[in-house]
């Protein structure tokens, strides 16, 4: 069904990982498939994610004697197996941001008719979900019927819904409140259960968006998809003028603490992880997705191994694009001095990252802990335990050669 990479095991039911599934259908799939530059290369890390072709380090056991072999990681921000040092410095550095008021969980959503035109103009199309959020929210803070302050703006960009389908949206975390026009106190906001109505921010936001695309298409930036046929753009136009955008409000976080485990469990997901992955057997691919039309009940779906890797490229990012970003009171020209004045103002010093085992179960290791199955997870921590026995006793003897290394990766890629 496929051509095969470096000869790899498919790996079992209880193991089965996104790398070595891209590892098994190896160059010829790159060759077959004419993805993107920036899909080809998270397609070649993954592949060699934890492998001899990146190299790494022989930690030994000092009770048992065992030598383990601990390969680097490729440190791609779409590997389910990276990241988890990135993520935890990013959360450590959130902690001084938290103020103590409540915040908010919006969520937009692009329709799906838009899906398409993204897919073929990513960069311009996404930028400009990110621009018209933060403008619609911005409008309705600076209203005083709402808030009438600056409120703080987390933003986080998801593509993809728990089947691997294409699903446009944007998380904001926002704060209760914000700053005066005049920044001489804090005006918090009118109500415990909700900021801004979300029926009103809905055709605000439609809005917005429509009329940057269609500025996008007047500046001629973006290309339509193939056999899109004459006069496209109007009937879409009119097709989603006539839709009503979804502007859902999640329940308020109860203060600083959830909004820390949701930093930490959820900004930084990638579209599928391998704790999904049940199987990967004779060309099958078998994961597990919440059906959300049956209350989020848990289900299996099967994909041949090609469209579940194609699945999973499309929701890659162009490269250098940020998908995590800042306005109002968090926007980086303005953070240090506005966030400053919000303690001054509430009378609170700078929240302190609480230590493991206290009443927060959201301390970063302890995140780590609960969402690791592998022990080498996160490479920056080195391995825990000795896998023979089970011995927290490992450290660090030698680094692998790297001309074992160099030659790996010509073999792996070598398409002659």
């Amino acid at each position: 069904m496929s051509g095969k990479g470096p000869g790899l095991p498919i790996r079992s039911l209880a193991t089965a990982r996104l790398g070595d599934l891209f590892a098994h259908l190896g160059p010829s799939f790159l060759d077959a498939e004419g993805l993107t530059g920036a899909q080809a290369r998270v397609f070649r890390d993954l592949a060699q994610c934890r492998t001899p072709a990146l190299g790494g380090e022989i930690w030994s056991c000092r009770h048992c004697g065992e030598s383990v072999p601990v390969y680097h990681s490729c440190g791609n921000r779409h590997c389910p197996r990276c990241g988890g040092g990135a993520r935890f410095r990013w959360v450590a550095q959130r902690m001084d941001e938290l103020l103590p008021v409540p915040y908010f969980h919006l969520v937009f959503t692009l329709p799906e008719q838009l899906n398409a035109l993204v897919q073929h103009n990513p960069r311009h199309t996404l930028g400009l979900l990110f621009r018209s959020v933060r403008d619609t929210l911005a409008t309705f803070a600076k209203d005083p019927k709402h808030l009438g302050a600056e409120p703080g703006i987390l933003m986080v960009l998801h593509t993809w819904g728990s089947k691997l389908n294409l699903h446009y949206h944007l998380h904001c975390i926002v704060t209760g409140g914000g700053l005066a026009p005049d920044r001489s106190r804090w005006i918090a906001s009118r109500s415990p259960d909700y900021l801004f109505p979300v029926r009103a921010m809905s055709p605000v936001f439609r809005g917005k968006y429509l009329g940057g695309l269609a500025k996008l298409i007047h500046d001629k930036q973006l290309r339509f998809p193939d056999a899109c046929g004459e006069g496209y753009w109007e009937r879409l136009k009119s097709r989603l003028y006539r839709k009503p955008w979804v502007v859902y409000a999640k329940p308020p976080f109860g203060g600083p603490e959830q909004v820390l485990k949701y930093l930490g469990r959820y900004t930084h997901r990638v579209a599928i992880s391998n704790k999904r992955i049940l199987s990967h057997v004779n060309g099958m691919v078998r994961f597990v997705y919440k059906d959300y039309r049956q209350g989020g009940r848990r289900r299996v779906m099967t994909l041949p191994e090609r469209d579940f890797a194609r699945r999973f490229l499309a929701h890659v990012l162009p490269r250098g694009f940020v998908r995590i970003r800042y306005a109002g009171l968090l926007s980086h020209r303005k953070k240090a001095e506005s966030l400053s004045r919000c303690r001054e103002l509430l009378g609170t010093p700078v929240l302190q990252l609480p230590q493991p085992g206290t009443t927060c179960p959201t301390h970063p290791a302890e995140i780590e802990t609960a969402e690791a199955s592998d022990p080498s997870l996160d490479q920056a921590l080195g391995p825990r335990t000795c896998p023979k026995c089970d011995h927290v006793a490992l450290f660090f003897k030698e680094p692998i050669a790297w001309v074992v290394v160099t030659r790996a990766r010509r073999k792996w890629w070598d398409t002659s």
